[in-house]
């Protein structure tokens, strides 16, 4: 009771500060109307490089801003006449230039930053801003937006932070996300092998690269990982129903070429046979930096914490892109990723009869058997394509048109322990016992994605409006001509296995099975716009809408797989900020859908072809940039109702189905992401989120926390010092870790229900910094604590574990 009085107060203090900032906006908007003229241009340091977080000034006035992560700045509304411009920044001189501003004209003024002879020493400051967070995002909304303006809640996990804590795996890296938390690891099965997450309830995997559809069947590889983006929320209004799940999406952006020869090879080396080796190399191809060229690569072998499991990745990613004219760019990422390993020890729990054992205690499983062996493992190499043509139409139009193509395969041994119960007959009621399942996989799934992007920035009388008008094509190819799953062995937890885990006994069971061959394939067919309006400075709106028309099928796709709907998805957003750049209050609706296969109806057993799912997002917050960017965060309280869920009735050949079920999703949301003093970074979080099944013909789910919402309680905390003077200058230490509450992993009536103990894992990490080198020792889970993650199945995580790395920069 007193948690629902808490939300609801949330909820309500959400809504009652939006209403009172449209209010207050009211009051200003004489003060506010865009009637003037604008200053743009680019700061830049005096080796030519971009400066990020550039104080810029117009004399005599009151308006001033920074730079971006770019090192552009723009200032608007100023009133025609003759002014001073000056930007400074620590460790350089204060520049100045004199500027003449007119009545609806943009006047561009670019200035180079010159070191301070007075303050050499203090040159590096200009990389202790807030590096563990980004501004601005280009792909969040699908325009250049700040995060302060956007009315979408998401997080950044930079690659400096990737780096302070030396992070070698992806889903280590979204441990720094509030609300997040892995399901189950990266399994490499054909179709769905990427690795899943809890996102606001819902299971979601990393499927987006650049903001296009990525396929990640084997696991992504940091190496080449520029910022992850964690976007929260129901987005099918610009991302569509396929990369998306009901509670957010998860976006990779990778890196880029730049306009200098440089970067960086690093070594890291740990615990478990951990021996990575990266590359990053960037040059110019021509004298005029014209074409740039940047080359990321990885050679990575990692064995398991358990008795047997390995892991061996080798990546490379070249990136071109050639500036054609001022007008013109072409860009081009590439990504290869061969990957062999095995699989993560998964048991599965029965989902059809009472459970036997109800927890870790009661399992009584030694996680430090793997019931697996080396010489079963599967292969899934990846590979992708992104090319894309940037055409400045005018000084407020900009094309963009992109055509992306990735391929992902499966081959070789995916195996799984199930519950043993309902599977084995006469099974002993004895010490849980699990049934090893095999199965050779050999699939690949093959996409294809095509957009036309037209972005503007104009005014409609005094109003700006920021616009993107689209049209994506989304195809999805599946082939696979894998083996049934055979059983190969008895697993009992008190230590017994009468499996024969050698690559020909398992070959002899699987030739008995039958090949399952399919051929099918899935295309979307979508267009949408967007605009954000800005009624005033500091208060504007967007409006966004979807046509989505969607298409299944393929070469073995059945008659009754066969079948097409259009759906519509709306978006609306509303920020006002009360102090321009530093403080806003926003509130969303957002929508997400799901394509409804056809079925056969309980009533009467006739195939029909049900209405899309939809899921409907009410958001209501504040975010805050502080101190030029320093400090930034964000505190929000969300609301997401699904309906129109399909729930089947009965169950074996004669199961019908009806439509109309409904689950709800709520939950608190902060994030905090700071450089309040130089060295000093801290990036933290906390979600809670309270998931439910409300109605539905189900019985077994009604009114339990649905098993993919993961914990309900996640925090998360880093902090690194680095200190900046004296004999210990470029020394640092960092700290920090996780926590989650407990997790119900399997909730149904038929069942009971499995309940897997909340965790705090803590890690340190020691590093020393230089211009060239970079030292750095990390410990993961300081206190060698047990823990597990799940969803419907246990999957053990990794005990203590030591490791170190070096990198050298050019």
């Amino acid at each position: 009771m007193e948690k629902a009085m808490i939300r609801e107060f949330l909820k309500r203090t959400a809504w009652c500060l939006l209403f009172l900032s449209t209010i207050v906006s009211g009051t200003s908007f004489a003060e506010e109307i865009d009637n003037g003229g604008s200053i743009k241009g680019l700061i830049t340091t005096s080796d030519n490089k971009p400066a990020p977080g550039v104080v810029v000034v117009l004399k005599g006035t009151k308006k001033t801003t920074l730079t971006d992560d770019n090192g552009t700045y723009l200032l608007r509304n100023i009133t025609p006449g003759n002014y001073t411009i000056q930007v400074s920044l620590t460790g350089y001189e204060t520049t100045s230039q004199q500027v003449t501003v007119e009545k609806d004209k943009t006047v561009t003024i670019n200035l180079q930053l010159n070191i301070s002879e007075k303050n050499l020493n203090e040159v590096e400051v200009t990389a202790s801003r807030n590096k563990y967070t980004k501004r601005s995002s280009e792909y969040v909304a699908k325009l250049p937006l700040k995060n302060i303006e956007n009315p979408q809640v998401y997080s950044v996990i930079s690659s400096e932070l990737i780096k302070d804590q030396v992070v070698t795996r992806y889903e280590d890296a979204l441990n720094n996300a509030p609300g997040i938390s892995k399901l189950w690891s990266s399994t490499g099965r054909a179709g769905d092998g990427a690795g899943y997450f809890s996102l606001r309830g819902f299971a979601v995997q990393p499927t987006l690269v650049n903001g296009l559809p990525g396929l990640t069947n084997g696991g992504l590889d940091v190496a080449n990982v520029e910022r992850i983006e964690v976007v929260k929320g129901p987005s099918g209004t610009l991302y569509g129903s396929s990369v998306i799940s009901y509670g957010g999406l998860i976006n990779t952006v990778t890196k880029k070429p730049y306009d200098h020869f440089g970067g960086e090879i690093s070594y890291t080396g740990g615990g478990y046979g951990l021996n990575r080796i990266t590359a990053d190399i960037n040059t110019p191809l021509d004298k005029d930096n014209k074409v740039l060229l940047r080359v990321t690569g990885a050679y990575h072998d990692e064995n398991s914490f358990q008795d047997a499991g390995f892991v061996k990745k080798r990546y490379i990613a070249p990136s071109l892109t050639y500036h054609a004219s001022d007008r013109l760019t072409l860009m081009l990422n590439t990504e290869f990723l061969s990957t062999e390993s095995t699989n993560p020890t998964m048991l599965f729990l029965d989902r059809g009869t009472a459970l036997f054992a109800k927890n870790l205690q009661e399992l009584g499983y030694d996680n430090k058997r793997s019931y697996t062996s080396n010489n079963l493992s599967i292969k899934t190499p990846t590979s992708s394509i992104q090319a894309q043509a940037i055409y400045k139409l005018s000084d407020t139009w900009t094309s963009q048109t992109i055509v992306s193509r990735g391929t992902a395969k499966s081959e070789g041994y995916y195996s799984y322990l199930y519950e043993a119960s309902s599977a084995i007959p006469g099974f002993p009621n004895i010490s849980p016992t699990f049934a090893r399942y095999i199965s050779y996989q050999n699939g690949s799934t093959n996409t294809t994605d095509i957009q036309q992007n037209f972005t503007g920035d104009f005014k409609i009388g005094q109003f700006r409006n920021r616009v993107v008008a689209g049209l994506d094509y989304f195809s999805r190819q599946t082939q696979g001509n894998s083996t049934g799953y055979v059983m190969n062995g008895l697993v009992n937890m008190a230590g017994n296995d009468n499996g024969i885990l050698s690559r020909q006994h398992t070959d002899s069971l699987l030739n008995a099975s039958s090949i399952d061959n399919s051929n099918l394939k899935q295309e979307t067919y979508s267009a949408y716009v967007s605009d954000v309006f800005n009624i005033l400075p500091s208060l504007s709106v967007m409006a966004s809408l979807r046509v989505d028309h969607f298409k299944n099928g393929g070469l073995t796709a059945g008659t009754n797989e066969k079948y097409e709907q259009t759906a519509l998805s709306p978006k609306f957003g509303i920020v006002y900020q009360p102090i321009l750049n530093t403080l806003s209050v926003f509130a969303n609706y957002m929508n997400g859908f799901t394509n409804s296969a056809p079925r056969q109806r309980a009533s009467d057993n006739v195939w029909q072809t049900f209405r899309p799912e939809q899921a409907n997002q009410m958001e209501g917050g504040v975010k805050v940039n502080l101190l030029g960017g320093m400090i930034t965060g964000s505190v929000s309280y969300y609301d997401i109702k699904v309906k129109d869920i399909i729930m089947q009735v009965g169950g074996g050949p004669t199961a019908g189905y009806t439509q109309g079920g409904e689950r709800t999703s709520r939950g608190v949301e902060a994030e905090i992401v700071a450089n309040p003093v130089a060295g000093l970074n801290i990036t933290g979080g906390y979600s809670y989120n309270d998931s439910k099944f409300v109605k539905t013909d189900d019985k077994d789910y009604e009114g339990r926390r649905p098993e993919e919402a993961g914990p309900k309680n996640l925090a998360n905390l880093w902090v690194t010092y680095k200190f900046q003077n004296g004999p210990v200058k470029g020394f640092g230490i960092g700290f920090g870790g996780n926590y989650a509450s407990e997790n119900m992993i399997l909730n149904r009536l038929t069942t009971g229900v499995f309940t897997l103990p909340s965790y705090t894992v803590l890690n340190g990490s020691l590093f020393y910094n230089t211009n060239k080198f970079n030292v750095a020792f990390k410990l993961d889970n300081i206190g060698n604590k047990e823990y597990y993650k799940g969803w419907s199945t246990i999957e053990p995580q990794m005990p203590r574990r030591f490791s170190g790395n070096v990198t050298y920069k050019f």
